[in-house]
């Protein structure tokens, strides 16, 4: 069996490492490896392995103290084989009441003592098997109006398929891959391991093939040898009306090719909307601000208010006031994948007149010299109330 590296080693931390730098140092290391970075490196996905293997035992305090008192033969019963009895247990010897005949499989008991995990113990998952393609995530920004109205969208980014060379055999054309020698095709070998419980029988994955049950002496030159290759590919993407900023549309089957004959990965479109100089967005309402003047305030007037589907004329009440919201029922967005459509809401703001020449300031002056106190009915009331307030200060503290 190849020689393990220490798992702190692996992590790149020293052996007192805290929790904390543990789990900091395993997120680094499991992202410098990920296999979505590198979808074609079979060394890359061997790191990836062994950084997750590290992790799961010094990530746990019970398997950490073991691996700390014995090394791996603390956690993997499978390491260290013909070590002699004791199993790479150092000095524990068998166990009184279990056969030391071969072909006796103990998982069952590993799993009791240590809760599992043993992942040598057993071949695992079929690698033959038909396994999904990994999904493919892009972004893409469109403007506030396609993402009210929906959209298509032409998304190129890069997938990988089978290769066109060797049509995913991963040999050389001209050549095929053949039965591997180690393992006869099944993917997996059989070997028994001495432990403290007695002699264990297991299997693992053929480290020869990978467990796939065929070597590939010439591997294709385009893929070398793993029957896939990176493309970049252009899929035409149907934005629902009603998608919000941040939200991801999920294409089904439209990601990287599955291996063995597994499905495609989906692609995830995360959509980013443009800021529209004229709305808002709520939910699904819209929002608008409309600057109206002194007058239209007073006398009333027909304003023109933009919404997403066009203009349309609205009567502002004389009398209005700043900051009055008014509600146009049914002019909002369209609810996503439902039906129905949320409200447009217009605030009206008052702008005051600026630089006003003296003709201008003189015909104000004795507008307002016209008005009573019933023309202003929020002023008149403060009036009132400050009146109470003073004369209060005066009656309770002498101010």
């Amino acid at each position: 069996m190849a020689e393990k590296r220490d798992y702190y080693e692996v992590l790149g931390i020293q052996k007192g490492a805290s929790e904390d730098e543990i789990k900091k140092a395993y997120r680094k290391m499991a992202k410098m490896y990920h296999p979505d970075l590198h979808p074609d490196d079979p060394e890359a996905a061997e790191k990836f392995k062994e950084v997750n293997e590290a992790n799961d035992v010094l990530s746990d305090p019970q398997k950490r103290q073991r691996y700390d008192q014995f090394g791996h033969a603390g956690v993997d019963p499978s390491y260290g084989a013909g070590a002699g009895a004791g199993g790479g247990f150092g000095g524990f010897g068998g166990f009184g009441g279990f056969s030391d005949g071969e072909g006796i499989d103990l998982g069952d008991i590993f799993d009791s003592f240590f809760g599992g995990g043993m992942g040598s113990r057993s071949g695992g998952s079929n690698p033959n098997a038909p396994r999904r393609g990994a999904d493919c995530s892009v972004s893409a920004t469109i403007s506030f109006m396609e993402a009210c109205k929906g959209t298509k969208l032409d998304i190129s980014f890069m997938r990988t398929e089978v290769c066109g060379i060797c049509n995913g055999s991963g040999a050389k054309p001209g050549t095929t891959p053949r039965t591997c020698p180690d393992c006869n095709g099944s993917g997996k070998i059989r070997f028994n391991q001495r432990t403290m419980f007695g002699t264990m029988s297991s299997t693992k994955t053929c480290p020869k093939c990978g467990g796939r049950g065929k070597s590939i002496d010439s591997p294709c030159d385009n893929c070398r040898g793993t029957g896939r290759e990176t493309k970049k590919t252009t899929v035409t993407v149907t934005v629902p009306a009603g998608i919000d900023d941040g939200q991801i549309l999920r294409v089904a089957g439209q990601g990287n090719v599955g291996t063995n004959g597994g499905q495609r990965g989906d692609l995830n479109v995360r959509i980013s909307v443009k800021k529209d100089p004229l709305f808002e967005r709520k939910g699904f309402d819209v929002w608008t601000e409309i600057p109206i003047t002194y007058s239209q305030a007073v006398l009333g007037d027909e304003i023109t208010v933009p919404t997403i589907d066009g203009n349309v004329t609205y009567t502002v009440p004389a009398g209005t006031q700043p900051d009055t919201i008014f509600r146009l029922r049914g002019k909002g967005i369209q609810k996503l994948q439902r039906d129905g459509r949320g409200d447009q809401l217009v605030k009206v703001t008052l702008e005051v007149p600026k630089n006003l020449n003296k003709k201008q300031k003189d015909a104000l002056i004795a507008f307002s010299e016209q008005l009573t106190e019933k023309n202003y009915e929020k002023q008149s009331g403060f009036m009132d109330k400050l009146k109470k307030f003073t004369d209060d200060l005066k009656k309770n503290f002498g101010m």
